[in-house]
């Protein structure tokens, strides 16, 4: 494998393990006050799998500069995770990061997966049980608050649109990687974006007719 390319997937690994590390993070910030009893003790136990995931993730990207990732002890994060997670305050912006980030993640790591490189060993089937029961929990919530009363809908679908701008921004930056790309590290047509894109025009237009434009 080139340097270039570990150069290209390193950058990936680490904005997905921030991403997961600032989650964490904010689940148990934020979640500890949540909504109900069930919503604080969800977010508690999902907060320990997104930072046992961002350990595992940062591993892998230790490994791929040739570092021993055994030993990783992560203090926080190398920069890359997406500003809204970042500067998620509340329940509403959690539950829109939560899950755009996993949408986005979900997309990458199987792409990654199909693509099925003779070198690649990464730690991604270990966790998307976990981040399945996570997307289906976030997916779950953003519906509850898209058919609320009053102003959240309208603040939720704020928060989820830009959550939304950086969740693309970065498919799209991973699926017009020539280096990924020409490594076959992903498939050259693996459109990201718009799969993205389905996933949430799907669960925007989900029966919801309180939505408006």
């Amino acid at each position: 494998m080139s340097n270039s390319k570990h150069i290209s997937l390193v950058e990936l690994a680490e904005t997905i393990a921030d991403n997961k590390y600032i989650l964490g993070d904010r689940l148990v910030e934020i979640g500890i006050s949540g909504p109900t009893l069930e919503s604080t003790l969800s977010s508690i136990a999902m907060a320990q799998q997104e930072l046992g995931h961002s350990r595992l993730i940062y591993r892998w990207a230790f490994d791929l500069k040739g570092l021993n990732g055994s030993r990783v002890e992560i203090k926080d994060q190398t920069g890359k995770a997406f500003t809204t997670n970042v500067e998620t305050s509340n329940w509403i912006e959690l539950i829109a990061g939560l899950y755009t980030t996993n949408v986005a993640i979900d997309l990458v790591m199987r792409a990654i997966i199909d693509a099925d490189h003779s070198e690649m060993n990464p730690p991604f089937s270990k966790m998307l049980k976990e981040q399945n029961e996570h997307l289906i929990y976030s997916k779950s919530w953003c519906k509850q608050l898209l058919h609320d009363q009053g102003s959240i809908p309208r603040r939720f679908k704020e928060a989820l649109e830009k959550a939304t701008n950086d969740a693309t921004e970065w498919l799209k930056k991973v699926e017009n990687d020539q280096l990924l790309i020409s490594e076959k590290m992903i498939a050259a047509n693996v459109n990201l974006v718009s799969k993205y894109k389905s996933q949430v025009d799907e669960l925007l237009n989900d029966g919801a007719v309180t939505n408006v434009g």
